[in-house]
C-alpha cells in the first residue's frame, strides 16, 4: 500500500501529526489511568552512572610527568587514524575536570567510571611511580565526591606504556602481566580509601585482537594466532595479578573485577533448544578470557579448536587467573553471534547477519536490543556470577548542532529506549545486573576513528571545547530520576 504514497504525502501527514491534527486512535492522555502502562521499574539503589577513559579525554600528554603510551606513538602514525588526529588534547579534560563534573551532577547520575592512565603514575611502565602520576585522580575521586558521586577506577583502557612494548614486546611478555601487578598495587594503596570498586582491565576481547592479531589498534601488530593467544594469556594473567595485589594492597572491602565485552551470544529466537545452544555458546566463545577468569582453566572446546596455537600456561598461572572476583562488568552493545541449536557438533552454529540488518551511525554497532537481556542472564547462568554491572553500553550519533543551538539525537534515544527496557526486562527476572554506566559522557577520540564518531552525552566543539547538552541528557536524566523507564 505504501506504493501509492510519495513523500509529498508523508511530508503532509507528518505537518497534521505535528498540529495535533492526525487521528490518535491511542492517546495516552485519553486512557484512563488503569490502562495506562505502568512504567518499567528497576531495583532498589541500582547503580546509574556514565563512564570515559583517559586517553580519549584527558590530553595533557606531556604534562605532569606523564610518560608515552602505545596510543601516542599509534595516533602519530601516518594512516591509523581516520581522520588525522591524536588525543594530544582531546577534551581536555585534566584541566576541566571540575566542570565535567558538573555535567555528571546535571545528568543526575550517582556513579562516574573512569580509568588511569598507567603511563601518568609509572612514566616506564614499571620501576619508579611519577610523583605527580595520581595527583591528578586525587583531585577527580575528591571532586565526584564533592559532588555526591560514586567513582569506580579502571586501571587499563588500552593506554600501555611504550616503554613496556619496546622493552619487552607488551603484552606478548609476562613481565607486563607483573608490571601492571606492582601498578594495581600502587594504585590500590593510595586510592582505596575513596575509591571502593576497582575495575582491573577493560575489554580484552577487543585490545588484545585488534591490537596484536588484525593491525587495527595500537601498537598495530599482525601476528600469529598463537602468539595472539600467548597476548591473551598475559592479559588474563595480568588481571589476576592485579587481584591479588588490590587485595594486599588496597582497603579492606575494596571490589574489583574485569570489565569486557563479552562475546555477545542471542539465541536466534527463544526455544529450549536455542537457548540452551546459546548457554554452551557463550562459555566456549569466551573462553581465552571471561572463561579462564571465572573457572579458572580453558574449556575443552577453546583449547582444541587453537590446537598448536593454544597458549603456554601452568596450573599456578591458572590459580592467580581465577582469583575471586567481587563483580563482572560487561559491556554491552551490538549482538555479535546469534545462535541456533544444531544436530552436529558442537550443538550450535552461528547465524549469518542479512545485509539489511540495522545498524547505527557507526557500521558495526547493529542494533539489538535484546542483547543486553541475553548476554547478562547467560553469563549469570553460565558461570553462576552473582554481581553484574553494564560497564558500557550506548551508541554514536550524527550529533550535528542545529540552528538553534540544539542537538537533537532522537536516534540515540531510540537505542537507548530499547535496550533500558531490555535491561528492565533482566533485572525484573532477577538477573543481578546491580548497576548500568552509559557510553560516553561526552563526545571524546574515538580510537581509529578520531573525532568522527560522537558518543557523547554532551556534545563536544573541539575547537572552543565547548559542552552542549544533546536532547538525549534530558532522557537519561529522567530515567535515572525514577528509576525506570515509560510512564
Amino acid at each position: 500500500m505504501f506504493g501509492k504514497f510519495s513523500r509529498r504525502h508523508f511530508a503532509k501527514l507528518a505537518g497534521l501529526s505535528a498540529l495535533g491534527m492526525a487521528a490518535r486512535p491511542a492517546d495516552a492522555a485519553a486512557q484512563p489511568a488503569a490502562e495506562r502502562p505502568s512504567p518499567a521499574s528497576f531495583p532498589k539503589d541500582f547503580v546509574w552512572g556514565t563512564a570515559t577513559s583517559a586517553y580519549q579525554i584527558e590530553g595533557a600528554v606531556n604534562e605532569d610527568g606523564r610518560g608515552r603510551s602505545i596510543w601516542d606513538t599509534f595516533s602519530h602514525t601516518p594512516g591509523k587514524i581516520e581522520d588525522g588526529t591524536s588525543g594530544d588534547r582531546a577534551n581536555e579534560h585534566y584541566h576541566r575536570y571540575k566542570e565535567d563534573i558538573g555535567l555528571i551532577r546535571e545528568l543526575g547520575a550517582r556513579a562516574y567510571r573512569f580509568s588511569i592512565a598507567w603511563p601518568r603514575v609509572f612514566p616506564e611502565g614499571t620501576g619508579k611511580p611519577n610523583p605527580k602520576g595520581l595527583d591528578f585522580y586525587d583531585r577527580l575521586v575528591d571532586e565526584l565526591l564533592k559532588n555526591g558521586i560514586e567513582p569506580y577506577g579502571t586501571l587499563y583502557h588500552w593506554d600501555l606504556p611504550q616503554a613496556l612494548e619496546d622493552k619487552v614486546g607488551g603484552w606478548r611478555s609476562s613481565e607486563t602481566s607483573k608490571a601492571f601487578g606492582d601498578y594495581a598495587g600502587h594504585v590500590a594503596a593510595r586510592i582505596t580509601d575513596r575509591v571502593r570498586s576497582i575495575f582491573t582491565i577493560n575489554e580484552a576481547g577487543r585490545f588484545v585482537n585488534f591490537g596484536y592479531g588484525w593491525g587495527i589498534d595500537a601498537p598495530g601488530l599482525k601476528l600469529p594466532d598463537a602468539d595472539v593467544n600467548q597476548v591473551r594469556h598475559h592479559v588474563a594473567l595480568a588481571h589476576g595479578l592485579a587481584v591479588q595485589a588490590i587485595r594486599a594492597r588496597g582497603r579492606a572491602g575494596t571490589r574489583v573485577g574485569p570489565a569486557e565485552n563479552i562475546a555477545a551470544c542471542v539465541p536466534a529466537f527463544d526455544t529450549p533448544e536455542n537457548v540452551r545452544a546459546a548457554e554452551v555458546a557463550t562459555r566456549e566463545l569466551n573462553s581465552g578470557f571471561l572463561g579462564v577468569i571465572l573457572e579458572g582453566k580453558y574449556t575443552d572446546g577453546f583449547l582444541q579448536f587453537a590446537g598448536k596455537n593454544a597458549p603456554k600456561f601452568t596450573d599456578e598461572e591458572l590459580k592467580i587467573i581465577s582469583q575471586p572476583n567481587d563483580f563482572v562488568g560487561l559491556n554491552i552493545y551490538a549482538p555479535q553471534f546469534y545462535i541456533a541449536a544444531s544436530d552436529k557438533p558442537p550443538g550450535w552454529s552461528v547465524l549469518p547477519f542479512p545485509a539489511s540488518f540495522p545498524h547505527m551511525n557507526s557500521e558495526w554497532l547493529r542494533v539489538g536490543p535484546e542483547t543486553i537481556y541475553w548476554a547478562p542472564r547467560l553469563a549469570a547462568k553460565v558461570w553462576n556470577i552473582e554481581t553484574i554491572y553494564i560497564s558500557e553500553n550506548g551508541t554514536s550519533s550524527e550529533d550535528k548542532l542545529r540552528a538553534d543551538g540544539q542537538v537533537y539525537d532522537l536516534d540515540r534515544i531510540m537505542y537507548l529506549r530499547n535496550y533500558l527496557r531490555q535491561l528492565q526486562r533482566a533485572t525484573s527476572e532477577g538477573v543481578p545486573i546491580r548497576g548500568y554506566f552509559l557510553w560516553s559522557l561526552m563526545d571524546n577520540f574515538e580510537w581509529i576513528y578520531g573525532y568522527e564518531k560522537r558518543f557523547g552525552l554532551y556534545h563536544v566543539d573541539f575547537e572552543t571545547q565547548r559542552r552542549t547538552p544533546k536532547l538525549s541528557v534530558a532522557f537519561y536524566r529522567d530515567v535515572v530520576a525514577r528509576n525506570a523507564i515509560g510512564v
